[in-house]
């Protein structure tokens, strides 16, 4: 944020135009409005954030307000405003605009879905970003940088049911590269980009994103490529690895507190540790381990998996008498972390646990925007997202993810067997009533969070990578069934025409 005076600025005046020279440099900023009049009029003026205020960030800032254009507009007029940093540029503005709708289009065609999807394929496209040579995603804005696990759950619906699969696989290569210890990055830095590795389920989540480009692509090469990197991270989460992760002597895994999704950290406390063995990272766990039974028969080479994740499926279901959320701490707080049991590939649990389990959460978490991350009966719940402290502690306490819509949609149709009728069923229930809220001057964006108390404030960043992900995927591939082409190859659903 800039202190009043921080810097300084030359400004030349031309037609329609003023040139910028920040701090007496050769660099520019050129503002150029068409067939108008510019008058140079130099103020500060401190700016406070509220937002950034109620986030106990740095909040005041001081502008450098540079003076103003005229413009007589007739009713209906088009022009233009062009702001460049450089003083000449071959490219006619007009032409840029146009280039820039014409690249919109495309994208849209590209995806060959219907018209009703336009505003969240557009809204999507917002988080893709170049990364070296490659692309990742950012996980928010305007505050968070990329994650490695809100990527990598991302990525079915910003890049798959789009059908950017080339960007699905630079991405996928991206990370790879910073595999390390079997972990994939949990964050990285917005300045060096180094990496974080405290995420136990990152490295899971890799493992069913290339299973599920895989099932859109069949692209063997970068299988083969990639093989290496999906069997190290099997051989550490067996053996062991940072963060005391590793698979216990009962085959489920164990780990640290602070290293799942609900990862708030408040000095040295922790308000969701969840440590031993979360629920989802078992079933995560269980769901790597079938998938890499499959690409070992797609690869020709020795199945050393299966076994192990029929071990797993027996632990588990030894140990899971009841709908713990961590399973060695017996923990019965009613979350929506168990949904993943039903929703992913390869399920633990029997049908009918499954049924039970969408039927809980349907009842007790489900909210217009998205599902709760804790009941209301609670004693932990709380659900507006206040000052800094009770902001954190609310975060995974009760505040309602969009993002998890997308999976909660996917069990409640999976359970159903895919028919029809519970696919309009789900659209009309679930999905309608946030999307009749949103209306129809609604640019495709979903925030971050969602009070869950009345008026259901939106919260946290104004758009979020894995919102909009996940509900435009639910759409696709569960709401419309547009199921990915070689599905079939690595297994087989049923579906109701």
């Amino acid at each position: 944020l800039n202190q009043k005076n921080s810097f300084s600025i030359k400004q030349e005046i031309l037609k329609n135009q003023t040139n910028i020279y920040p701090n007496n440099t050769d660099q520019i900023i050129k503002i150029k409005v068409e067939k108008s009049k510019y008058y140079q009029n130099e103020i500060w003026k401190e700016i406070h954030y509220q937002k950034d205020k109620e986030r106990k960030d740095s909040y005041i800032d001081n502008n450098l307000l540079i003076g103003n254009f005229e413009k007589r507009i007739k009713n209906g007029e088009e022009y233009f405003l062009e702001l460049s940093t450089e003083k000449k540029t071959n490219k006619n503005i007009k032409s840029v605009y146009k280039e820039e709708i014409n690249k919109k289009r495309e994208l849209i065609l590209k995806t060959s879905l219907s018209d009703s999807f336009n505003k969240l394929i557009l809204s999507s496209n917002n988080f893709i970003v170049k990364k070296g040579d490659g692309k990742s995603i950012i996980a928010g804005y305007h505050w968070f940088s990329d994650w490695g696990r809100d990527t990598l759950i991302s990525i079915p619906g910003l890049t798959l049911v789009t059908s950017r699969f080339n960007i699905a696989k630079q991405i996928l290569i991206e990370l790879s590269k910073y595999c390390k210890n079997g972990l994939i990055p949990n964050v990285f830095t917005d300045r060096n980009s180094e990496a974080s590795y405290n995420s136990v389920d990152a490295s899971l989540w890799f493992i069913d994103r290339i299973f599920q480009y895989l099932k859109y692509t069949n692209d063997q090469k970068l299988l083969l490529e990639l093989w290496p990197t999906l069997v190290e991270i099997i051989d550490y989460y067996r053996y062991g690895t940072h963060y005391n992760i590793f698979m216990d002597d009962d085959f489920l895994i164990s780990h640290d507190p602070g290293l799942t999704w609900m990862d708030v950290k408040i000095n040295d406390f922790y308000s969701t540790p969840r440590s031993r063995k979360a629920v989802e990272i078992q079933a995560l766990w269980y769901n790597a381990l079938r998938i890499m039974s499959i690409l070992s028969e797609k690869l020709g080479v020795k199945d050393e998996y299966f076994s192990l994740s029929e071990k797993v499926k027996n632990s588990f279901n030894l140990h899971y008498t009841k709908e713990y959320d961590v399973i060695d701490k017996k923990d019965l707080s009613l979350r929506p972390n168990k949904i993943f049991l039903v929703s992913l590939d390869f399920s633990l649990i029997e049908h009918g646990l499954q049924l039970k389990i969408v039927e809980n959460i349907d009842k007790n978490l489900h909210t217009i925007f998205g599902l709760q991350t804790l009941s209301i009966d609670d004693p932990e719940f709380k659900g507006i997202y206040l000052d800094n402290h009770n902001r954190d502690l609310s975060y995974h306490n009760g505040i309602v993810w969009p993002w998890l819509l997308g999976p909660f949609i996917k069990s409640f149709i999976k359970i159903k067997d895919n028919e029809k009728k519970w696919r309009k069923y789900a659209f009309k229930t679930y999905l309608k009533p946030m999307l009749d809220v949103f209306g129809d001057n609604w640019d495709g964006s979903i925030n971050e969070i969602y009070d869950s108390i009345p008026p259901y404030a939106p919260r946290g960043c104004i758009t979020q990578a894995w919102s909009v992900a996940e509900i435009l995927r639910t759409l696709v591939e569960d709401i419309e069934y547009i199921r990915p082409l070689y599905e079939k190859n690595y297994l087989f659903n049923k579906i109701s025409i």
